[in-house]
Formats: C-alpha cells, structure tokens, sequence
C-alpha cells in the first residue's frame, strides 16, 4: 500500500478576493482527487488588498473603477469571467453594482485564532467568509457577523467574540503579512507547497491536481 506524500500547503489570500475563493475550491477539488496520493494540511496565510478600507466599506463596482482604472463596462465584463470561473467549482459569484468591499483585518486576525484551535475548522471559516463576502454581501468587518461565522464552522463563537473585542493577534496577523511580502508574494491567491514551491493564482483544480502531483513526485524523488 503506497502511503500518500505529506505536503504542508501555505494558502495566501484575502477574503475580499474572489479569485481567492475560486483558488481556494478548485485547490480543495484537486486535494479530493488525489486523496491516497497527497496528505496536505492547508494553512491559511493573510493578506490585506485593501488596509485602509474603512468600516463602512466602499461601493464593489467604484471601488474596482478607480482601483486598475477600467471602465464600468470592464468591470462588468470581468464580473462575467469571475462568475463562470466561480460556477465551475461550486462558488455562487454575486457581485454587482450595490454589493460593497470591506475592510478584512478583523476577519483575518479571526481566521488565525481559528487556525490555532483547529486547521479544518479555519478552513471552514474561511469558505463561510468568502460566502457572506461574496454571495451575501455581508460585511465581514461586523465583529457579530464574524462571531456567527465562527460559530456556523463549529469554532467557540464566545470565545471569537472576547478574542475580536480586543487587539489580539493583530500584530501577528500583520507580521505574517510582511513575511509572505518579503518573500516575494504580493498577489494573491498564492499557494505555497512545503514552504518551496509556489502555485500562484486563482486556478482550476486540474491545474492544481497536476502541479501537486509534480510537487509529490519530487519530494518522494
């Protein structure tokens, strides 16, 4: 019986990054297909595209007007591509004109408490946010969305909520940011493989489940 190969899977991104969420289902879709070959634990690494967003949140379609300068029609069009892209794997797409960006700090010092109860369980968390974010234009910079989020995924919403009503983990969340900068990462998603080989961008699980394939087959070499 061949045992699978252990790969430890550093997953860079941002809840409010659709192309993330997109990344993030065709990497579990890959991570399916090659169960008995691969053993992989995702780790969920930050990254903020927009810090100084504040709480109230922007208008998605101004926001991403002025952000890469493109006209309405071009936000639309690339709206078209996010949604196919995001249908593909499963993920209900629904950004429009009304739907808002929000500030996700809070959300990512969250997602790392997660991870230190429990690394499926952040995982979970992290999908549920891509949801509100995107499906249901929730603000995830609410501290009693995040709370019900981190309940919904089994974690101790109490404890969630005592955690965000502090400043704790913020300066781990943002040292964790900078090392993945300095590192060279400064687009996301960025899937890291055994902190050595990089699978950058939002691609279909067949891209994934062939790059990891050749990851495994170097490490068993």
């Amino acid at each position: 019986m061949t045992t699978p190969t252990p790969l430890r899977i550093d997953f860079v991104s941002d809840v409010a990054c659709p192309w993330c969420a997109i990344g993030l289902a065709g990497l579990r879709q890959a991570l399916a297909k090659l169960d008995g070959t691969v053993a992989a634990e995702i780790h969920l690494q930050p990254f903020e595209l927009s810090p100084d967003m504040p709480f109230a949140g922007e208008d998605a379609v101004d926001h991403i007007m002025h952000k890469y300068g493109i006209s309405e029609a071009q936000s639309e069009a690339n709206r078209n591509v996010l949604r196919e892209r995001a249908a593909a794997v499963g993920f209900d797409y629904k950004m429009q004109r009304g739907s808002r960006v929000w500030n996700t700090f809070d959300a990512h010092r969250l997602l790392h408490w997660a991870e230190l109860q429990d690394a499926g369980k952040a995982v979970a968390l992290k999908q549920a946010l891509f949801h509100a974010y995107f499906t249901d234009n929730e603000n995830v910079a609410d501290h009693a969305v995040l709370v019900r989020l981190a309940a919904a995924a089994e974690l101790d919403g109490e404890a969630a909520r005592k955690m965000l009503e502090g400043n704790q983990y913020a300066d781990e969340v943002r040292a964790q940011e900078r090392h993945f900068q300095q590192l060279g990462v400064h687009s996301v998603p960025a899937a890291i493989v055994n902190r050595e080989y990089l699978i950058s961008g939002g691609q279909p699980p067949e891209v994934f489940e062939q790059a990891l394939r050749q990851i495994a087959a170097k490490v068993t070499g």
